[in-house]
């Protein structure tokens, strides 16, 4: 006989005399007396709970993860189309995805302190119903309005921002050490994969429909799918009870001791750095390179410049498709790389992850001195300049958790990503833009000089890489203190109250 934890009887169980329950057996001395048949709602109830295991969250919020950064690029699937609607410039089409980061990197801190504090499924789920609204809605703005699409992508931001700064501290919370790595190396292929099948879908759904609004109609609908699927099937995880099983981390310091000890965090610090560094680089080449490559076959005279609605969607179908595969490659290869590095030294994530930036510069360096000549030769450039820069995104949010504490990971989280976006790609667009517009001023007719421009422009962005490898070597030197220092504190925080001492 079996029963659940309300001590109601499920049909179809063994007739043996020993009782289960959700936490294990109970003494067969139960009578039956005090048994009855569930209901149908607790039977519902129960097999809910059985569904609720870290595996299933674990796939849902990457789920999620994926949405996000599908709706974030499926603006730039459509980029040329919304250019010619609305009749901007590259400074203009940059600014979309500015303000898009910029209100983003701004609502960051305050989700991490929120989601230090309450319930952290609710907020995502909130925000994921937010911006799937929003980016519904701006899909019947007119081309007199501009403003308004730019606003669109603004709110958007809000809400994307609580799902990145919380989502990966409930990962942190239901598993530890190399599943740890392996669960948030699945969830940070949400970033490429997601980049990726918005280039993909976008234009897919773009072609299919006739016009670039109907790109914005796929991930809301999604969206709403993924914050209902994490209201039922996510439970809200004891913060630190991964790094603490036989206890749970009570003591709560205040926000401002919380930053002054993040201050002093030094692998933290430059892990951010290193971090706004990638940010920069993706956030140009998300929005630019598939222009980058329209232009190039306009002068190879390959293609035709678009004049009209629909422009093609080619090339962003291809960057899109590397996109998810290199992201794929990436985190896998940063995965197992990493783990058979630590066999050698305990410092191998920082390791990897600035041995990787140095390869990736090289690499995309090179697309810039290939795509007058072949454009195959520009994709294999970036293939796999874009495998190596992608195999950190795991890896860094690894370092994260092993060098901050449970109690303060939300808040760590989402200034990591407040730094990262404010000093990479809430302004890389924008500017790439503009530099692009400056160079081409006094020959704005000129096809080649239009190539030459946003070419130029984008060789910005293998020095700021470069400049991040430099980041994660200055990482590697203070990783093991830090991380000590963390595990030290943990101990501390499981102990009694009033035996504990928070370190600032």
């Amino acid at each position: 006989m079996c029963v659940e934890s309300d001590g109601c009887e499920i049909e179809g169980c063994s007739s043996s005399d020993e009782v289960h329950t959700l936490s294990g057996s109970m003494s067969p001395a139960l009578k039956s007396r005090d048994l009855h048949h569930c209901r149908p709602g607790q039977k519902f109830h129960a097999a809910l709970l059985r569904c609720r295991t870290p595996l299933v969250a674990a796939g849902i919020l990457s789920f999620g993860n994926v949405l996000n950064y599908m709706d974030r690029y499926t603006v730039a699937g459509v980029l040329l189309d919304i250019q010619k609607q609305f009749k901007v410039g590259d400074s203009s089409a940059g600014l979309l995805q500015t303000v898009f980061i910029c209100s983003f990197m701004v609502a960051a801190p305050i989700f991490g302190y929120l989601g230090d504090r309450f319930n952290r499924k609710i907020i995502l789920s909130c925000g994921i119903f937010f911006w799937s609204a929003v980016t519904l809605l701006s899909s019947f703005i007119t081309k007199e309005y501009y403003w308004l699409l730019v606003l669109s992508r603004c709110l958007v931001g809000i809400g994307e921002s609580s799902y990145s700064s919380i989502s990966p501290t409930i990962m942190g919370d239901l598993f530890t050490n190399n599943k740890r790595t392996v669960m948030l190396s699945v969830f940070y292929l949400a970033i490429p994969l997601g980049s990726g099948l918005g280039y993909i879908l976008g234009s897919i759904a773009k072609d299919a429909g006739g016009h670039w609004y109907w790109a914005l109609r796929v991930s809301p609908m999604l969206g709403l799918t993924a914050g209902t699927l994490i209201l039922i099937f996510v439970s809200e995880p004891k913060r630190g009870s991964a790094d603490q099983p036989g206890g749970r981390l009570k003591t709560r310091t205040s926000w401002v001791c919380d930053m002054k000890a993040l201050a002093k965090n030094r692998s933290y610090v430059f892990s951010s750095l290193a971090s706004a560094a990638v940010s920069f680089a993706t956030g140009a080449f998300g929005i630019w390179i598939p222009q980058y490559l329209v232009r190039a076959q306009v002068v190879q005279k390959s293609a035709e410049s678009c004049t009209y609605q629909p422009c093609s969607s080619r090339d962003s179908l291809i960057f899109g498709a590397i996109t998810c595969v290199t992201g794929l490659l990436g985190v896998v290869i940063g995965a197992v790389t990493t783990r058979l590095c630590r066999q050698k030294t305990e410092r191998a994530d920082p390791l990897v992850c600035a041995v990787s930036m140095l390869g990736s510069a090289i690499f995309i360096c090179l697309i810039f001195v290939v795509a007058k000549k072949s454009i195959v030769g520009a994709y294999i450039c970036i293939f796999i300049g874009e495998t190596l820069l992608f195999l950190n995104w795991a890896i860094t949010a690894d370092i994260l958790m092993y060098v901050v504490i449970p109690t303060r990971r939300a808040t760590a989280v989402a200034f990591q990503g407040f730094t990262s976006h404010l000093l990479g790609d809430a302004g890389s667009p924008y500017l790439i833009g503009l530099i692009s517009d400056s160079l081409q001023e006094s020959y704005a007719t000129s096809e080649i000089w239009q190539f030459l421009s946003l070419g130029y422009a984008l060789m910005l962005c293998p020095f700021v890489i470069v400049l991040g490898g430099m980041f994660f070597l200055a990482t590697a030197l203070f990783f093991l203190d830090d991380r000590d220092k963390a595990a030290k504190q943990v101990n501390q925080l499981a102990r009694p109250p009033s035996t504990v001492k928070v370190t600032k």
